[in-house]
Formats: C-alpha cells, structure tokens, sequence
C-alpha cells in the first residue's frame, strides 16, 4: 500500500479508530492522539497486514495495543477512576448535579463489574457510539453476537442498579 493509499485508509476509518478509543478514554484530546499514534504504526506495519481480517479490525487491535501501553505508561488503568471524574450536568441545582453523578458511578462500577467481553460491548455502545455490526467486526464475532452480548449485559447492570435503589 502507498502513501495515497494511507491517506484513504485515514479518510475511512479515523473516525471509527477515534470512537473506539474514546469509548475507553472518555477523553476527546487523549483519544485524538491515541488514533494519530495509531496510524503512524498503522504506515509502519501496513507490509505485515495479511487480509486476514477486516483493515477496521487491525486498526482497531493497533488501537488497542497503543491505549494498553500509554495506559501501562500512565497507570490510568481503573475504569471506575474514570467515571469518578465525570463532570457534573449544567443547568441544575447542586443537589440534581450531585444525585445525577452519584447515578453515574453507580453505572460505571456496575458496568467494571462485567466479564471483560461484555464491558467493552456496553461501553463501545454507549460511549463510542458504535453499531452493534461495528462492534462485532472490532472484537471479530458478528452483529448479532455483539447484540446478545449487549442484552444480556444490560440484564445484569439492571440487577446490579437495583441494589442501589
């Protein structure tokens, strides 16, 4: 692949690269440089991409290994640190804002307590904004894997919400 052909690569996925990486980050700048990085290794590595799988997914597993190892670098690596550091809703009294936040810890540590498949399905979906197809395609099943798996996650941080009222 040359030059002209990484740029088209860029124009068609960066934006799929930057939701995947933000649906882990929580963090539009970190994310930013987390898909540039990506895809200077992506130029770099492009003689060893076989076709064995979809050029999203390698981009997505480059991703990865590049958010594992600035997350190494950083010891960012608690999820539930990132949902502490939420920020609050704007427009609403004090005591809205702090009930508001208090719910979406509750979320996010129900979420942490999920088996690792189902945790990065919930949070693609709801953070990334990714299909249930793009997600499958990501973690290399299919759209109806990723939908059962989002159900069924779902089923389980309900139960876990409940026991916060």
């Amino acid at each position: 692949m040359d030059k002209m052909d990484m740029d088209a690569v860029y124009h068609e996925y960066a934006n799929l690269v930057y939701r995947f990486l933000y649906a882990h980050t929580h963090d539009a700048d970190w994310s930013q440089e987390l898909m540039q990085e990506t895809f200077l290794r992506a130029v770099d590595a492009i003689s060893r991409y076989d076709g064995s799988c979809k050029l999203s997914v390698w981009l997505c597993q480059i991703a990865k290994h590049v958010l594992w190892q600035e997350l190494r670098k950083k010891k960012r690596f608690d999820t539930v640190e990132w949902a502490e550091d939420l920020p609050d809703v704007h427009g609403q009294d004090g005591e809205g804002c702090a009930l508001r936040h208090e719910r979406t810890k509750e979320l996010y540590r129900a979420i942490h307590l999920l088996p690792e498949h189902e945790k990065e399905v919930v949070l693609y979906r709801m953070t990334g904004e990714l299909s249930f197809r793009q997600i499958g395609e990501i973690l290399g099943k299919n759209e109806n894997w990723s939908r059962t798996v989002f159900y069924r996650a779902k089923q389980k941080i309900r139960k876990e919400l409940e026991k916060y009222g």
